[in-house]
């Protein structure tokens, strides 16, 4: 039986000239200079799955190597594209499979494949079409403090633009029904894909669960970005997502603010002569108070018609 060959491709080889076969239960990860743990993980996902391929993010390392001799079916980018476009490259083969279900996490060792059972579950009995393994249920998990912070910022931020309620919107460990993957008809860059999948699925209407998972965080190779700057490029595309979706609570709402803010600046100058430092600052903050309602009001009536354009 014929499996997706192991390759070097770049963006534009086209997905078509894969050899395919039907596989119950897949698994996807991406993986980026991570010789240390590819291979244990490639082991111990084995037992669970039906195929394990593994997208080798144009690492410079043995990745590839150790992963192919572990038993994984390894796809190589010619280089570096980010983990978004890797999950993507490697959702759109394996949608051709006809496959039930996938199930995605991190090349670095900080999930346990033992827990893809319970992640993939809901998704064989029909209950989800995107199960997420979340942190915080259940289980304890010595997460650092910083990474908590952020974590939980970035899932305030999914859950308000998105309208739905995950504990853990930035896991990395999930599992897919065929719709699901089927749905996976939108852009992302990065690690805005766990946000962005979220955003799209809830959207689309589609069952999203949570399980809890266990993590372990003592890989030396874990840390490959600042986990700050990490933080800031899905931050960046959340806000930007709910201004969208939700521009009379973003611009307006926040423009009333900040414009009652200038009222009260003006009205605290009033019996002091006008003094210049306060009277600039009052005038500056109702302007640009002004300026984000009528933007709000402007983005929200091109939003409604972009709806009714879409009906």
């Amino acid at each position: 039986m014929q499996q997706i060959e192991n390759q070097v491709v770049n963006k534009s080889t086209p997905t078509s000239t894969y050899p395919i076969h039907n596989k119950n239960l897949s698994a996807i990860i991406p993986a980026y200079n991570e010789a240390l743990s590819i291979g244990s993980l490639v082991l111990q996902t084995k037992k669970y799955v039906d195929q394990i391929i593994v997208i080798d993010d144009g690492s410079k390392d043995k990745t590839a190597d150790i992963a192919r001799l572990a038993g994984a079916t390894v796809i190589q980018l010619d280089k570096n594209q980010g983990k978004a476009q890797a999950l993507m490259y490697g959702f759109e083969l394996l949608k051709q499979t006809g496959c039930t279900a996938a199930v995605m996490f991190d090349g670095d060792g900080q999930h346990n494949p033992d827990d893809i059972p319970a992640v993939v579950d809901p998704v064989l009995r029909g209950e989800a079409d995107l199960v997420i393994g979340s942190r915080y249920l259940g289980k304890e998990s010595a997460i650092p403090a910083y990474r908590m912070l952020g974590q939980k910022t970035l899932g305030a931020f999914t859950n308000f633009g998105s309208q739905t309620k995950t504990t853990d919107s930035t896991s990395g460990f999930r599992a897919l029904s065929s719709t699901a993957m089927e749905n996976l008809d939108f852009k992302s860059d990065g690690y805005s894909i766990e946000f962005d999948m979220i955003n799209h699925f809830a959207s689309r209407n589609l069952q999203i669960a949570e399980v809890p998972i266990e993590v372990s965080y003592g890989n030396p190779n874990f840390h490959k970005k600042n986990a700050f700057t990490q933080g800031l490029g899905p931050l960046y595309d959340l806000i930007g997502t709910i201004g969208y979706k939700r521009p009379m609570v973003v611009f307006v709402f926040t423009g009333a603010f900040i414009a009652f803010f200038g009222v009260i600046a003006g009205y605290m100058v009033f019996p002091e002569q006008f003094p210049f430092i306060l009277t600039m600052l009052s005038g500056i903050t109702i302007l640009l108070g002004f300026l984000l309602i009528s933007s709000g009001l402007l983005l929200n009536s091109l939003v409604q018609i972009m709806k009714t354009y879409k009906k």
